[in-house]
C-alpha cells in the first residue's frame, strides 16, 4: 500500500479520486458534496443551501423570491464576478433596492421571501401565495378605478388563477400571458394592471411550488433503504444486516423510474437513531425503509417498515421468521412487497430485471455479501478478505456474475490500497470483469469495472469510454459510472463534460465520500478555482480531515500562482499530519523565505526523496511507485530525472499517467520532446 507517513508524500490520487489529486493515505477518510452542492444554479440558492446545511420548503421559497425580484428588476439580486462572490452575497449582503414605484406591500413580501434566516421567511408556500393573491386583488381594483375608457371591460378578481389548478398550469400560464396584452393602442392599461397580470403568472408558478409540498397523494418516486439494525452483539453478523439492505437497494435500482439512495449515502446513518423525516429531507426522498435483524443460530428474525416520509404514514410493515438458508428468498419477497406498496407501474423490461436471479445458491449469496461488506471498508486487510469471499462465492456458483464483478472491483483498486504492482492484479481484474459480462451482458457494474481497467492499466481511452457509456445506458442511476467517466473526460481535457458528469454522480449519491472527494480536483482542473476551494471546504465539513483540507487548498492556490497562500496552507496541513517531522516544517519555511517558490520546491523534493529512499531501504523488495519519484523530482524542476521516472511509471502501468496532458505539475517539461513522446505512447486523445 502506498502509505503517507509524511505530508510530503501527499502528491497523487487515491483510487477513487482524479489524477490531479494528492496521493493520499489509503485508509479512508471519515465517512459530498451536500445536496446543496455548489455545482448547480448558484444564484438561486438559499443561505442554508450555500452553506451545505439541511434544507426544507423554505429554501424553495427563497428561490421563488429570487424569481420575483428578477421579474421586477430584470436582474438577479445576488451577483458577483465568481461563484464564490455570489455565495458571499447570498450569505452576507442584501439585494439592491427595487424601484420606488413598486408597491410597498410587494416589497415587504419580497423581503420576507429573501430573509437570510429561514425562520424569518414564510412558513409555507401557501402563506406566501395568500399574500400575493391579496395584493393582486388590490392592484386589480386600483387599476379598474383608474381606467379612463368606459369601453374597457371590468377586470374581475375572480379571474385569478388558483394554485389548486396546477394540473393546467402550462395552459393557464399561456392564457394569463395572452391576457396581459392591451386591448388596443388607444386604451393602455395602468401600471397596477400590469403588476397584477405579472402576479397572475407568478401565482401559477407559486401554485406549482405549493402543490409539490402540500399534495400528499403524489406518486412516490424515490426511496432510501436504511442499513438494517443488527440486534446481535456479535459484529461478525454485520455483513448480514448491511448486506441485506444493499441487496434490496441493488434490486430496486433495476426500476428506471424509481430513484434509490445508494449504499454509500445511507451507510452514514448506520448506528444512529433513525429519524425518518430528517433522513428523507437530507437524502431528498419520498419514502424510507428501516429494518432490524436478529440472528439466533440458524434462525433469523427480520422486521421491516416502509414509511411515506411526506405524510409521516406507514405504508407497510412485516416481520419475518426465517432460516438463514432462506435469506435470499426473503430479500426477493421484500422487494416484491416494496414495489407493491409503492404502487409502482413496471414495464415489461423492469419486471424481467426484478425477476432475474443472480444466483439460486444461498451459500454463494452469503459469501458475496461478506465480500461486499469487506470491500466497502476500503482497507488493505479488508480487500484481501474480500478477494477470498468473492472467490468462495464463485466456487459455490461458477455462474454468479455479481461475484465476478465484485472480484473485478477489488482487483481494480488493489494497486492503490495494497502494496502491489499494477501488473500483479490489473490483468486479473480484467479477466474477472470479462467473465461477469459473459455471464450477464447487461450488468452495468461489470461494464464499469472493465472500463476502469482499460483506462487505468491499458490506457485505452476509447474502449473505456464506450464501456462507461454503455453502463450509464443500462443503469442511468449508477453513480460510480458517472464518476469514473468524469475522470476519463477531465483527463482528456474535456473539462466541461467532466464537471457535468461528476455533478451528476453527486446528484445521484450526495453523501458518497469517494465521489465528493473527487469534486475539488475536477473543478481545479477546469480552472474553477473559487468553486474548488468552496467544494473542498464543504467536503471537509462533512468528512473532517484538517491535514487533507489544507493540503488540497495548497494545490489550488499553487495552480493560481498564489504562492504565499499555497505555502501557508501546506505548512498548516503539515503541522497536523501524522508523523510529519517538525524540523521539516522549519526547513520548508526557511527555504521559501530564502529561495521563494523554486527554493521551496527544491526543499520539498529533498524531503520527499528522503522518505521514499527510507521506505525502499527498509524493504528492498517492496514496491515504491516510480511515479512517487517522478513527483518528487518535478517539485525541484529536474527535467531529466522527472522524465526518467515517468517512463519507469509507464513500464509499471501507473494509473496516474492518464493525467499527463492536463496536470499543471508537468508544465515545466511539456515542451520537451521526450515528454511529448510519452504522452503519445500513453495515447491520451488530442
Amino acid at each position: 500500500m502506498r502509505s503517507a507517513e509524511d505530508a510530503d508524500t501527499l502528491m497523487q490520487p487515491a483510487a477513487d479520486t482524479p489524477h490531479s489529486a494528492l496521493r493520499t493515505p489509503h485508509s479512508e477518510a471519515p465517512q459530498s458534496t451536500l445536496p446543496g452542492t455548489v455545482m448547480g444554479t448558484v444564484a438561486y440558492m438559499s443561505p442554508e443551501q450555500a452553506r451545505g446545511n439541511p434544507v426544507d420548503a423554505r429554501t424553495d421559497l427563497f428561490s421563488l423570491g429570487v424569481m420575483l425580484y428578477e421579474m421586477l428588476t430584470r436582474r438577479q439580486p445576488f451577483t458577483g464576478e465568481t461563484v464564490n462572490h455570489v455565495i458571499v452575497a447570498i450569505l452576507e449582503k442584501e439585494p439592491p433596492p427595487i424601484a420606488q414605484d413598486i408597491p410597498a406591500e410587494l416589497t415587504r413580501i419580497l423581503q420576507q421571501a429573501l430573509a437570510k434566516k429561514a425562520d424569518e421567511r414564510y412558513a409555507s408556500a401557501q402563506a406566501m401565495l395568500a399574500d400575493l393573491k391579496k395584493l393582486q386583488t388590490r392592484l386589480l381594483v386600483e387599476a379598474e378605478n383608474k381606467r379612463n375608457s368606459a369601453d374597457d371591460a371590468p377586470v374581475e378578481a375572480q379571474t385569478l388563477i388558483q394554485p389548486q389548478a396546477t394540473a393546467a398550469a402550462p395552459e393557464a400560464l399561456a392564457t394569463a400571458a395572452a391576457s396581459a396584452q392591451p386591448t388596443s393602442p388607444d386604451h393602455p392599461k395602468p401600471k397596477q394592471w400590469w403588476l397584477a397580470a405579472g402576479l397572475s403568472l407568478l401565482l401559477v408558478v407559486g401554485g406549482y411550488f405549493g402543490y409539490g409540498y402540500f399534495t400528499a397523494t403524489r406518486q412516490i418516486n424515490s426511496i432510501a433503504v436504511m442499513p438494517f439494525e443488527n440486534k446481535n452483539s456479535d459484529a461478525d453478523t454485520d455483513y448480514l444486516s448491511d448486506g441485506l439492505a444493499e441487496s434490496v437497494i441493488f434490486r430496486l435500482t433495476q426500476i428506471p423510474d424509481l430513484r434509490v439512495s445508494p449504499t454509500s449515502s445511507v451507510m452514514r446513518y448506520k448506528g444512529k437513531e433513525t429519524d425518518v423525516a430528517r433522513i428523507a429531507n437530507e437524502l431528498g426522498v419520498d419514502a424510507v425503509m428501516t429494518g432490524r435483524m436478529t440472528k439466533r443460530g440458524d434462525n433469523l428474525n427480520i422486521t421491516v417498515e416502509l414509511v411515506d416520509a411526506r405524510a409521516n404514514k406507514s405504508l407497510w410493515g412485516e416481520q419475518y421468521e426465517r432460516k438463514l438458508s432462506e435469506l435470499l428468498t426473503t430479500q426477493r419477497e421484500m422487494v416484491t412487497e416494496i414495489v407493491s406498496k409503492l404502487q409502482l407501474k413496471l414495464s415489461g423490461e423492469s419486471e424481467q430485471k426484478l425477476a432475474k436471479k443472480s444466483t439460486d445458491n444461498n451459500e454463494a449469496y452469503q459469501l458475496y455479501l461478506q465480500g461486499r461488506f469487506h470491500w466497502n471498508k476500503r482497507t488493505s486487510e479488508d480487500f484481501q478478505k474480500a478477494v477470498v469471499f468473492f472467490k468462495q462465492a464463485i466456487e459455490k456458483d461458477p455462474n454468479y456474475a455479481l461475484a465476478y464483478s465484485g472480484l473485478a472491483d477489488t482487483y481494480t483498486l488493489f494497486p492503490e490500497y495494497v502494496d502491489s504492482r499494477p501488473k500483479e492484479y490489473s490483468p486479473q481484474a480484467k479477466q474477472a470483469a470479462q467473465t461477469a459480462l459473459e455471464l450477464d451482458p447487461n450488468l452495468a457494474e461489470a461494464h464499469v469495472s472493465l472500463g476502469r481497467v482499460l483506462f487505468d492499466y491499458e490506457y485505452d481511452f476509447a474502449g473505456a469510454e464506450k464501456l462507461y457509456k454503455r453502463a450509464i445506458e443500462l443503469d442511468p442511476n449508477y453513480a460510480t459510472a458517472h464518476q469514473w467517466y468524469a475522470l476519463l473526460l477531465v483527463s482528456s481535457g474535456r473539462n466541461d463534460e467532466g464537471v457535468r458528469a461528476i455533478t451528476k454522480a453527486i446528484d445521484l449519491d450526495p453523501f458518497s465520500m469517494v465521489i465528493n472527494r473527487s469534486a475539488p480536483y475536477y473543478l481545479l482542473r477546469a480552472g474553477r478555482y473559487d468553486e474548488a476551494l468552496l467544494q473542498n471546504k464543504k467536503f471537509n465539513e462533512l468528512f473532517p480531515d484538517e491535514a487533507r483540507f489544507h493540503l488540497v487548498n495548497s494545490l489550488i492556490y499553487a495552480a493560481q500562482g498564489k504562492y504565499d497562500q499555497a505555502v501557508d496552507e501546506y505548512l498548516l496541513g503539515a503541522k497536523v499530519a501524522k508523523n510529519f517531522k517538525p524540523e521539516n516544517i522549519v526547513r520548508l519555511k526557511e527555504a521559501y523565505e530564502k529561495g521563494g517558490w523554486d527554493g521551496y520546491g527544491r526543499m520539498r523534493q529533498e524531503i520527499l526523496l528522503e522518505r521514499l529512499n527510507a521506505r525502499q531501504a527498509k524493504d528492498p523488495n517492496g514496491y515504491v511507485a516510480a511515479m512517487d519519484y517522478a513527483n518528487a523530482y518535478a517539485l525541484g524542476k529536474d527535467k531529466d530525472k522527472t522524465i526518467e521516472y515517468l517512463n519507469k511509471a509507464y513500464d509499471e502501468r501507473d494509473l496516474t499517467l492518464c493525467g499527463l496532458k492536463v496536470e499543471k505539475q508537468w508544465d515545466f517539461v511539456r515542451d520537451d520532446p521526450r515528454f511529448k513522446e510519452l504522452v503519445r505512447k500513453v495515447g491520451i486523445p488530442e
